[in-house]
């Protein structure tokens, strides 16, 4: 370290060296599940984890960053998905098929229905438990890597309001939809 100090005091390729290591680094990331579908999420996870986003990136080589994901007791579905989607896996046990809705699953742990897509979306190769060890996963708010996070990053989706978030006045302020006769 005492040798790269000095190097960055005298060395005019001092900016290349530390872009090299930032580069190198693995870095962790803060995401708010709060509102945001699963399925555009878990793709954006999946490309932080594999290290996509970083110039480096080779598919063979674990690249990726660390993902934080807080509030995944409130993530969405598109649809009626938490009714219908049903996660299949077999015991091994003869008659040992079993299937639990979306919605069950999410009463039982508030992470597993986010694990599943992450993991679904990863490349099945010997890396896949590599990477989902760098993903951690919080039902609430609260997480012991305050210290550890490098940015805050924004969903993919876009936070809709739902009607119980508005006001009797401006529902009934909001545009009605021109109502049209067919002949």
């Amino acid at each position: 370290w005492k040798k790269i100090k000095k190097e960055l005091g005298t060395n005019p390729m001092a900016s290349k060296l530390s872009q090299s290591i930032s580069t190198h680094t693995k870095l962790w990331y803060l995401i708010d599940a709060r509102g945001q579908v699963v399925g555009r999420l878990a793709t954006m996870i999946s490309l932080l984890l594999q290290g996509k986003t970083k110039p480096i990136y080779h598919p063979a080589i674990d690249s990726g960053d660390h993902v934080v994901v807080i509030n995944t007791a409130n993530v969405v579905f598109t649809g009626n998905k938490w009714n219908q989607k049903l996660y299949r896996h077999h015991t091994g046990y003869p008659g040992g098929f079993r299937e639990v809705l979306a919605k069950r699953l999410h009463e039982k742990d508030q992470t597993k229905v986010l694990w599943k897509a992450v993991n679904g979306m990863l490349p099945k190769n010997t890396l896949r438990k590599r990477r989902m060890r760098k993903l951690h996963l919080f039902p609430d708010d609260e997480h012991p890597f305050s210290a550890n996070i490098y940015k805050q990053l924004v969903g993919p989706s876009a936070i809709l309001n739902r009607l119980e978030d508005y006001t009797v006045e401006q529902v009934a302020q909001f545009p009605e939809l021109v109502k049209t006769s067919h002949l």
